[in-house]
This record gives structure tokens, sequence and C-alpha cells, in this order.
């Protein structure tokens, strides 16, 4: 591990991890700096061919940029195969935005327009994701009385890691969820703010099932989606989206944070020639 001052406050880590199929010299690895807690968020980038050697509990890949998604680069992505091998939950879309992505329990199912649930073929391609081995470091019964105590109960695990990414599943009863679909692009980078206005909105009421989520710190718009990104899937896999709304009376959450990020960038002419300048009101229309 490599430190460097910035500005003489705090410190800029850079991290030489193990790579397979490529020389060391010839990663990217780009930091963040660490907060008050000494905690450091590590971003690193994966050049095209290689691939992480271990994947350490609590890490988290990432497939591409929510900004690509905003300017409707979502053609082609990252195969489900290779989703499935990046840890045991997570969550994305796939090509062409069409339908939510929920990876449970090592399978990947596509959550499509009015609720129907497909598991992916392994072959489908995936154009944004987020993922991660997750090892639940608390877990807790909590109350929801909206989607804003989704983020309470995560600051009341640690209040110390506003600034670092958290990752989450809760299980259980549901008194109300709901959720959306993307239905999938009308044209080749139809950007994801249109897609937005025509979505598929389902409501539940008195639902077995579980969310898998991940809170991004807020400064961090636009890489991903800043706040709370949660995906729900019912119980029996007949029905799901990203959610949008949640009530439960008490529903168990298992809650972890995370201070490792991997990114992957695609390597595409469409990505390349994308602008990726974040739109942070057209961010919170789309993704709630």
């Amino acid at each position: 591990m490599k430190s460097f001052s910035n500005n003489g406050s705090s410190k800029i880590a850079i991290d030489e991890y193990r790579l397979t199929g490529v020389e060391k010299d010839s990663s990217t690895t780009l930091a963040s700096s660490a907060n008050s807690n000494n905690h450091t968020t590590t971003i690193r980038t994966l050049p095209k061919g290689c691939k992480l050697a271990t994947m350490d509990d609590n890490e988290i890949y990432q497939f591409s940029l929510l900004n690509a998604l905003m300017e409707g680069v979502c053609e082609t992505g990252i195969s489900v195969s290779k989703l499935a091998s990046k840890g045991n939950q997570g969550l994305g879309t796939f090509s062409r935005m069409n339908g939510e992505l929920m990876f449970l329990d090592g399978k990947v199912y596509q959550l499509q327009a009015e609720g129907n649930v497909r598991e992916a073929d392994e072959t489908d391609q995936v154009p944004f994701a987020v993922s991660t081995k997750f090892v639940p470091q608390r877990t807790s019964n909590v109350t929801f009385n909206n989607k804003d105590d989704v983020d309470n109960a995560l600051n009341s695990f640690n209040d110390q890691a506003r600034n670092l990414f958290m990752t989450y599943r809760i299980n259980g009863h549901f008194d109300y969820l709901k959720c959306r679909t993307v239905r999938g692009q009308e044209y080749r980078g139809q950007p994801l703010s249109e897609l937005g206005k025509k979505q598929s909105v389902e409501e539940y009421e008195n639902v077995e099932g579980t969310i898998i989520g991940f809170r991004t710190p807020k400064n961090w718009q636009g890489f991903g989606v800043a706040g709370e990104h949660l995906h729900f899937m019912k119980a029996d896999r007949s029905a799901g989206g990203h959610v949008l709304e949640i009530k439960a009376k008490e529903v168990q959450m298992q809650m972890a944070v995370a201070s490792n990020v991997h990114v992957e960038l695609p390597t595409t002419d469409d990505f390349n020639a994308a602008q990726l300048v974040t739109d942070d009101e057209g961010v919170k229309a789309v993704e709630g």
C-alpha cells in the first residue's frame, strides 16, 4: 500500500492489488482520500482482460458508471456469468436497460416490466452492475415508515461511514412496496431520463421477499446512485423491481461498510464518446 499526502491533511492510498493476466505496471489505480477516522475508499480501474485474483469480504465490484446509463450507453457490457463471479449479491440492469437486475445468492434475475421475473441466461449482457461478496457486520430487526428510514438504519449501524460505501440486505414481510422497472430503450442511445418517464410502476402489499441495496456517498453522484439504491424481489421469485417506497413493521436488516471499490470501465466507442456529465436532478427524478 502506498500513501500520499493530500494538502498535508488526509492521505490518499494506492493499493497494489493482485491482478491476473496483466503486468502490474499496466494497471491504473485511483483512490479517494481517507476520512477523519482513517477509513480509506480505494478505487481501482481494471485493464481490459484482467481479473481480480481474489475478492475480499464486502469489497464492491462495479461495471461502468451511472452517468453512462443516463446518456443511454447500454448496448453491451459484461456477461451474466462474469457478474455471477463477482460476489454473492448485487444489482444493475440489462442490455438496452431492459428491466432491473438483481443478483441474489449466486443467481442473477431480470425484473421485467409489469413485475415479471426471469432467471437470466449466462450470456445476457450487463451494461451496468454493482456487486459485492456480502458478509454482514451487523444484523438488526428494523421498522421502516418510509424509504428514508433505510438511511436512518444505516446511520445507526455506523454514523462514521457517511463518506464510505455501505451494502445491505433486508429480508422479511413488507407491508407496502412501490417499485418500478424500466421497459428498455426504444432506440439506440435513448437516455435513462427519457425511459424513466415511461417506466412500469407496481405496488405490493403484505409480501414476503428480499431487498438488496447499496448506499453510495452523496458526493459520488454519477459514479453510482448517490444515497440508497435498492432492488426488491418476492420470496417466490414472481415479481420485483427498483424500490421507490417502503413500509415494514419489522424486518431483518443485515449491513456492512465497504471501503474498497473496484471499477471496470467499458472500452466501447459509445462509452468513450459520451460526455458523462452528472445530471443530479435527472438522476433523482428517475432513481427516486
